[in-house]
C-alpha cells in the first residue's frame, strides 16, 4: 500500500543525519511526541547512504521507495513536517548531493559527541554485536590500514566503513563542510551531545524553532535511549591516545562554528 501511494506522500522536511553514537536516538524518539512532526515508517531509512546491507543498494531503489515510508501528504495539517534520522548520512561522502538532489531546500540536524567518547561508545557498540575482533587499543591503531583500501575503492557500503570506522566518524569538519558543499549554513543545525543530555528542554526548543513547529510544546519522556549495556572499563592510554588524536581536529571545529564545547584535552 506504500509503494502504490508514494507519488501522494510527503518528503522529508529535515533529517538527522548523525552522527551515530551521539544520541540520534533520543533526538528522534524526543521529536516524535510532537503533536506537529510526523515521523518516516522506520526510524533509519538509509536511502540516501544506500543502506547497510552490502549487497542491497536502497538508493538505487529510487524516489517511489523512499516516499514510501513517510505519511500521505492529505493526512497532514498545515504547519506539519515529516523528518527521518540515518546517522550513517553524516558520515557517507556520496550523501550530501544526493540529498541536494531530491530535497534541495532540506534542514539538517547533525548532533556531535566528544569524539573520544564517541569512538569508544562505538567500538563497543561492534564488540557488542560481534563484529570486532580486536581489543580496543589494537582497534584504533589499525583503523586506518582497515579503512584505506575501503576508501581508495570509495566502497562507502562495506562493512569496514560502516562498522570499524571508529576515529573517522570523529572528523567532524570535514565531514559538515561535505554538506555546506551543497546546503548553506543556515539550513544546517549543529548541536552538541553532552549539551543535550545535560539540558534536553533548551536544545529542543532550539530544534523546534529551527524546523518551525511550536516550541513552546511540552515534551515529558526525556530519558536517554540506546545506552549500551557492556562498557567496560577502558585503560587510561586509550583516552590518551584519542584525545591527542582529537585535540586539533577539535579545535578547527571550534574555531568553525564559533563556539567551543565542553570537550576537555591534555
Amino acid at each position: 500500500a506504500r509503494c502504490a501511494t508514494w507519488g501522494s506522500r510527503a518528503l522529508p522536511s529535515f533529517l538527522i543525519i548523525g552522527a551515530q553514537k551521539c544520541g540520534t536516538t533520543s533526538l528522534y524518539d524526543y521529536l516524535i511526541e510532537h503533536p506537529q512532526l510526523w515521523a518516516a515508517h522506520i526510524k533509519e531509512v538509509h536511502f540516501f547512504d544506500g543502506g547497510l546491507e552490502p549487497t542491497i543498494n536502497t538508493f538505487q531503489k529510487g524516489e517511489s521507495w523512499y516516499r514510501a515510508n513517510f505519511p500521505l501528504k492529505k493526512a497532514m495539517r498545515p504547519g506539519d513536517h515529516t523528518f527521518e534520522a540515518s546517522p550513517l548520512y553524516l558520515f557517507n561522502p556520496l550523501v550530501p548531493q544526493r540529498i541536494s538532489e531530491l530535497i534541495p531546500n532540506i534542514k539538517l540536524i547533525a548532533v556531535l559527541r566528544n569524539p573520544t567518547e564517541r569512538a569508544i561508545s562505538h567500538y563497543f557498540h561492534e564488540k557488542r554485536h560481534h563484529r570486532e575482533p580486536l581489543d580496543i587499543a589494537d582497534a584504533m591503531d589499525v583503523e586506518e590500514k582497515r579503512l584505506a583500501p575501503k576508501l581508495k575503492a570509495q566502497d562507502y557500503k562495506s562493512d569496514t566503513f560502516i562498522h570499524l570506522s571508529y576515529k573517522s566518524r570523529g572528523l567532524y569538519l570535514e565531514q559538515l563542510e561535505r554538506f555546506l558543499d551543497y546546503f548553506p549554513r543556515k539550513n544546517l543545525l549543529v548541536l552538541e551531545s553532552e549539551t543535550f543530555f545535560q539540558d534536553p528542554k533548551s536544545t529542543l526548543r532550539r530544534v523546534c524553532e529551527f524546523v518551525d513547529i511550536d516550541p513552546q510544546f511540552p515534551f515529558k519522556n526525556l530519558q536517554p535511549r540506546n545506552i549500551a549495556p557492556n562498557r567496560v572499563k577502558v585503560p587510561p592510554e586509550v583516552y590518551s591516545y584519542l584525545d591527542s588524536y582529537f585535540a586539533p581536529h577539535n579545535q578547527r571545529l571550534y574555531n568553525f562554528l564559533g563556539e567551543k564545547y565542553t570537550w576537555s584535552f591534555p
